[in-house]
């Protein structure tokens, strides 16, 4: 009899199986789990082994010195610091377009007139339609008073307002009229110029100034004019308000940015691909390659920089010289980044085109014995390498209820996803490739410019509502849960967090619940749905997922409460049968490796 821990080194959990063994035969005693400390694959991935080895001991009353062996899984190290390449970018020039969401924006509608400063009001002699231009230095209550006794002969359709008064201004005028707020570098709004304002009601986006076609209409454009609009109607669209202002030399570009190319490296061809072309021409180029030696990025472009940082990171923890680095995997996802326009003058930024990509190190053999024989040397217990993570994978999943060869499995971790599949004959194919959990997250904080990471691991993994009053919320799938007692009046009129607890986290400056969904659900799907295909097409016989009939799903991202259904709804396009694992029956679809790594140890036996 002996006690045998498998030990799953992950990129964000670390999970121990721990089992007795005699002769043939196994139980399983307790599981473990904690957070990887480090890169997987590296070093300091021992403190959290040695933490999640103690979590499973202590349920079963047992020491290290009563381990008789330690599996470790063979690790392939992920980069988790997705890029984020920016392909294009809005620039303004002579202050074109203003186009942002202020708190405050008073009134609602569409003005269009001459910019004139609210000071100048009382000088104008002629007949003229005016937006008025209110500098800081003014305050609401005198804006006000002089726009309300400008002459017969002024028709006053708008404001442009430095400050976040727009609301405490339409309310003190005689005639209502669109006003926009919080346009910090106000001095810069030119003057004399034929200026549209639009202001969309509350819940609303702007639909005139969205629409190239409106704004030619505005300003009576030529169809030559229209064309060179299309770029300031596309920065506004989502936006509650927007400015349009005619200048002579005023115009916005819509410009490329030189990301750079990505070259595919196989064993008898190269594929160079422009990051510009997008995501779906990357990952071509990656298809195109069956057995990739490394992905390398032109030098001195972002492409290049980003891959090189992930040869000098991994360089620097394994101690070796980052061209012995090779990159084995590369998934790129179209998304949008947030950017600050260029010229712009009050903050505004514009969802530019962007490429995210997650890129995979080679496992390395060596990297993870160094690892087991520190991890030895510290225990007092043998330590070995017992195999590749789908391989163990697989004879993991294999415990699920229900299950039996042929199979495939699909485990889906926070930074790689893998596939393995077995035939009747006990034969194992097996891929690993890059992006899941993390690049999901990534995706989200990206897309919803959020500052913190760890928002956005939650925006990942919890659904979200609207609190509609003090006693009830509405959620996402419409529909309503009411409380007896009063909610925190801080998230009253809020999209919040649902946690499954039930504590409601107030999701700040997010004025759409919908909004929030969509950039969840639309970045699991391009990074789980995508790799889910192309893992099955790969270990698939003949390369085409529809010869598989049957796949079980594992991994901690499989515990996601919609990627196992957004997956096996995209799988029954190619009639597989898809559902989540239950580990030994107990575990759900966590702890398939560690599991896995534990049987693998009676087999030698």
């Amino acid at each position: 009899m002996k006690f045998v821990a498998g030990v799953d080194i992950g990129n964000a959990t670390t999970e121990v199986a721990l089992a007795r063994i005699e002769g043939k035969d196994i139980q399983f005693l307790a599981s473990g789990i904690g957070p990887t400390t480090g890169i997987k694959g590296t070093l300091k991935n021992i403190n959290g082994v040695f933490m999640s080895l103690n979590n499973a001991l202590k349920k079963v009353g047992l020491e290290y010195s009563d381990l008789d062996e330690i599996r470790i899984n063979e690790a392939a190290p992920v980069i988790g610091d997705v890029a984020m390449e920016t392909i294009s970018e809005t620039i303004i020039t002579e202050s074109t377009v203003i186009g942002h969401n202020p708190s405050t924006p008073g009134g609602t509608g569409i003005g269009v007139g001459t910019s004139v400063l609210v000071t100048e009001l009382s000088k104008i002699t002629e007949e003229k339609d005016v937006i008025v231009v209110i500098p800081a230095c003014v305050d609401f209550a005198e804006a006000a008073r002089l726009m309300n006794e400008a002459k017969k002969n002024v028709t006053i359709q708008g404001a442009i307002a430095q400050t976040d008064d727009g609301t405490l201004i339409t309310n003190r005028l005689d005639k209502k009229v669109p006003v926009i707020d919080e346009v910090t570098m106000i001095d810069k709004v030119p003057l004399g110029m034929e200026c549209a304002i639009e202001v969309a009601p509350i819940g609303s986006v702007v639909s005139v100034l969205s629409n190239p076609y409106g704004i030619a209409t505005l300003f009576q454009l030529s169809s030559e004019e229209t064309k060179r609009v299309v770029p300031i109607a596309r920065s506004l669209i989502g936006t509650r308000s927007g400015v349009v202002i005619k200048t002579p030399e005023g115009d916005v570009k819509e410009r490329s940015i030189k990301a750079g190319t990505i070259t595919v490296i196989g064993s008898k061809k190269e594929v160079e691909v422009d990051v510009d072309e997008g995501a779906e021409r990357i990952m071509e180029g990656i298809a195109s390659i069956p057995d990739i030696e490394d992905i390398q990025g032109e030098v001195g472009t972002n492409a290049g920089n980003m891959l090189d940082k992930v040869r000098r990171v991994m360089a620097n923890l394994t101690d070796k010289h980052k061209r012995d680095i090779k990159i084995q995997d590369l998934l790129a996802v179209d998304t949008f980044n947030p950017q600050k326009v260029k010229g712009g003058i009050a903050d505004e930024f514009s969802l530019e085109n962007a490429v995210g990509i997650a890129a995979m190190v080679k496992s390395d053999r060596l990297q993870m014995e160094i690892i087991a024989r520190v991890l030895s040397e510290k225990l007092n217990v043998p330590v070995y390498v017992g195999g590749v993570e789908a391989d163990m994978a697989i004879k993991g999943a294999l415990t699920t209820p229900g299950t039996s060869t042929p199979l495939a499995i699909v485990d889906m971790g926070a930074g790689s996803t893998d596939a393995s599949i077995i035939n009747r004959e006990g034969k194992v194919k097996l891929i690993h490739l890059a992006g899941a959990g993390n690049m999901v997250s990534l995706l989200i904080q990206s897309e919803l410019g959020l500052d913190d990471f760890e928002l956005a691991e939650d925006i990942k993994k919890y659904p979200v509502a609207l609190v509609e009053s003090l006693f009830h919320i509405r959620h996402e799938d419409g529909t309503a849960q009411f409380f007896d007692k009063p909610l925190d009046t801080s998230v009253f009129a809020k999209v919040v967090l649902v946690k499954d607890d039930g504590e409601l986290v107030p999701l700040e400056g997010m004025e759409s619940m919908e909004r929030v969904r969509q950039v969840r659900m639309e970045a699991k799907k391009k990074v789980f749905v995508t790799n889910a295909v192309r893992s099955l097409s790969k270990v698939s016989p003949t390369g085409n997922p529809r010869d598989i009939q049957f796949v079980v799903m594992v991994g901690g991202s499989a515990l996601d409460f919609e990627i196992p259904n957004m997956v096996t709804d995209a799988l029954s396009d190619y009639d597989i049968v898809a559902g989540r694992g239950n580990i030994r029956g107990c575990e759900g679809p966590r702890n398939a490796v560690a599991t896995g790594l534990a049987l693998a140890c009676v087999e030698e036996e």
